[in-house]
């Protein structure tokens, strides 16, 4: 038999884990981009080799989602919005985290709360992500239904798809931030 557990963050708390995600971004500076998704791969890597709970496993599992819309080469996020996953991704570059990971049972749960609070933050951009990705899966290209497309190469294909949902994605983060910004918490 399960058990449900429910946590609510309040204003201060979101605070702190900001504050935590800023001081993780200063410190990962000092790391290159591959590094800080080297370090992302690593955490996930140590969770396939431990018993963690099911709850932090899913959460950490969203993480490779971020990792990805990193290095797909065919989604090409542009260097601002790539800033703003980068950022996400700062707090598990490093090592020492709020809870210490070998702590059975509640080790990652730090890890957990990050990760629903940086998904919450790139919404947009794992929306968008994850609908170039469904459309590159059953859409393939359409050839000879228009004589001009008969030609089309699948990067021109997904050129297009990808154009519109990134503009997607960056006016509805506009909308819903104000602001536009990168940076994430």
């Amino acid at each position: 038999m399960g058990l449900r557990i429910s946590i609510d963050l309040d204003d201060e708390d979101l605070k702190h884990f900001r504050l935590i995600m800023r001081e993780a971004r200063n410190s990962a500076l000092r790391l290159s981009p591959e590094d800080v998704v080297a370090n992302a791969e690593r955490l996930l890597q140590q969770i396939d080799k431990q018993k963690v709970p099911t709850f932090v496993r899913e959460r950490l599992r969203k993480l490779e989602f971020m990792i990805h819309m990193l290095v797909d080469h065919e989604w090409r996020l542009p260097q601002k919005d790539t800033t703003r996953v980068l950022n996400a991704l700062a707090y598990f570059a490093e090592p020492e985290d709020l809870i210490p990971d070998q702590i059975p049972g509640i080790g990652y749960l730090d890890d957990a709360i990050m990760i629903e609070l940086v998904m919450r933050e790139l919404k947009h951009e794992i929306e968008a992500y994850d609908d170039f990705c469904k459309f590159r899966q059953t859409n393939p290209p359409a050839k000879g239904i228009k004589p001009k497309m008969s030609d089309i190469t699948r990067e021109q294909w997904l050129e297009g798809r990808r154009k519109e949902l990134q503009s997607r994605m960056r006016r509805r983060r506009g909308k819903s931030s104000g602001s536009g910004q990168p940076g994430v918490l």
